[in-house]
């Protein structure tokens, strides 16, 4: 890991990384976040008797949607031909939570943790707006990248507990 800030020039400016000499390779991120609710609205959602419909798939949806504007979201993320974005829900009944998680792939000169990052964050809002009439005092939380493939930096996995390894999920 580097300790220099990429994103701001010599004299201290943004800017954007520039990868025009960088290789093309394969590369993947994974990130994670969680939304914390009442038993009640968790039970709606999981019998599907929320009043907006399918609360997963537009969520699913809007997750897909966001990775692939993330440029459009973070000023100095470069536009990225995304070959795989997915968006994955588990009901964890025993903590009232969901865990959301995303998968972003690309073959490309930069990593995609970012689009992962906005995947899941924008899943995340998603849920809130479609259950805010039910549970207004929802939360999400523990948003954070769980590993990255590929690249100069090569692979990466996260080493602390938000990550989510320890809440015995599957995705």
């Amino acid at each position: 890991m580097s300790n220099v800030l990429t994103h701001l020039n010599q004299q201290g400016e943004a800017n954007m990384v520039d990868v025009t000499d960088k290789a093309l390779s394969s590369r993947s991120a994974t990130a994670v976040g969680f939304i914390n609710m009442r038993p009640e609205t968790l039970a709606l959602i999981n019998q599907g008797d929320n009043a907006k419909g399918d609360v997963f798939a537009v969520a699913r949806i809007a997750g897909i949607q966001a990775a692939k504007k993330c440029s459009d979201l973070i000023p100095l993320c470069h536009p990225l031909m995304l070959s795989k974005v997915a968006v994955d829900f588990t009901i964890e009944p025993e903590k009232n939570r969901i865990k959301v998680q995303s998968l972003c792939r690309v073959t490309g000169q930069t990593g995609v943790e970012m689009e992962a990052l906005t995947a899941v964050s924008v899943a995340c809002l998603t849920l809130f707006d479609m259950c805010k009439a039910s549970d207004p005092q929802m939360q999400i939380s523990g948003i954070n990248v769980l590993s990255k493939q590929g690249g100069k930096s090569g692979d990466w996995k996260h080493s602390g507990t938000n990550s989510g390894k320890s809440s015995g999920a599957s995705a």
